[in-house]
């Protein structure tokens, strides 16, 4: 946490260097700052910092995608005649177990076209969620939610995944 508000730091260090304070020259001073703790890193044991910046953005690109992917198929069946969904409640066995972890898979479910995130058991070892779409099996909601959205999240608050 300690290297996150020295990279933030840096970020405002050369926001006030250049005297623009805008939004724009922030995000410069952020990939500045980023340079520099690539290139420091390793000196200060930080090298590990990097890496989940790049699951962070990765794990962005992942939310995009399926946000894209999911509101387009939802779209496509309101508008298509007749039903074609065919939805249940499932329960997803949770490998995640910070509340962190618990709240951000949760929310990215429920921000997610098609499926909303229900109820964490009591002991947080399962996540119950409604997906519109089992048409292929519930298990295969199972493991894209597995192999998607959770193993992205714990690369990035663990910097790697667990696999067992």
């Amino acid at each position: 946490m300690k290297i996150f508000l020295f990279h933030i730091i840096l970020a405002l260090i050369w926001t006030a260097v250049t005297a623009t304070f805008s939004f724009g020259n922030l995000l410069v001073g952020l990939v500045l700052g980023y340079l520099v703790l690539v290139v420091v890193g390793p000196a200060i044991d930080q090298s590990n910092y990097t890496r989940r910046v790049w699951k962070g953005i990765t794990l962005i690109l992942f939310f995009l995608k399926e946000l894209v992917a999911s509101s387009i198929r939802v779209a496509i069946d309101v508008m298509r005649p007749g039903f074609h969904m065919q939805s249940g409640v499932v329960d997803i066995p949770l490998d995640v177990t910070s509340d962190l972890e618990i709240t951000l898979l949760a929310n990215m479910i429920s921000l997610t076209p098609g499926t909303l995130s229900i109820e964490v058991s009591d002991d947080k070892k399962e996540l119950f969620i409604h997906a519109m779409y089992i048409d292929e099996g519930v298990e295969h909601v199972r493991e894209n939610i597995k192999s998607g959205m959770e193993r992205h999240i714990m690369e990035v608050t663990r910097g790697y995944a667990d696999k067992g």
